[in-house]
């Protein structure tokens, strides 16, 4: 089996949220566990805090997230950018719509300098995305 590469994105108190707004953007199935489900909960605050949530995409998308409880360091600000790219345009600027409803644009999805179509946000929980259309090749 190949190396895998997945982001795993951590948060406090927002993961079930997060997760279930990466699911309406990308479709898929997802799997959530709370500390509680596992026995890990130190503090009954924590209980009902995400331990571990999966999504996976048809597209071949796997995301990761968790809660972090209060107990243990959460440092803001180290937060992860997820590149998304491709050549399909309609899903990839679709994506990249859902992606920035209540986020931040920081670059507009548009063409690039390299020919490629590019854009870049910060969605509603503060994470970066970067999304890539592939521009049509050369002509020989």
């Amino acid at each position: 089996m190949p190396s895998i590469l997945n982001p795993y994105l951590n948060f406090r108190t927002q993961a079930r949220a997060a997760m279930d707004f990466y699911q309406s953007v990308f479709g898929g199935t997802l799997q959530q566990s709370t500390f509680a489900e596992f026995g890990m909960s130190q503090d009954p605050d924590d209980a009902d805090l995400i331990m571990h949530s999966q999504l996976t995409t048809d597209a071949g998308f796997t995301l990761m997230a968790a809660d972090v409880p209060a107990h243990m360091e959460l440092r803001e600000g180290s937060q992860i950018s997820v590149s998304l790219s491709g050549d399909d345009e309609a899903q990839l600027s679709g994506y990249y719509e859902k992606l920035a409803d209540g986020g931040t644009v920081i670059e507009p999805l548009s063409k690039a300098p390299w020919g490629d179509s590019f854009g870049m946000l910060v969605d509603r929980f503060g994470v970066q995305w970067l999304v890539n259309i592939a521009g049509s090749a050369p002509s020989a």
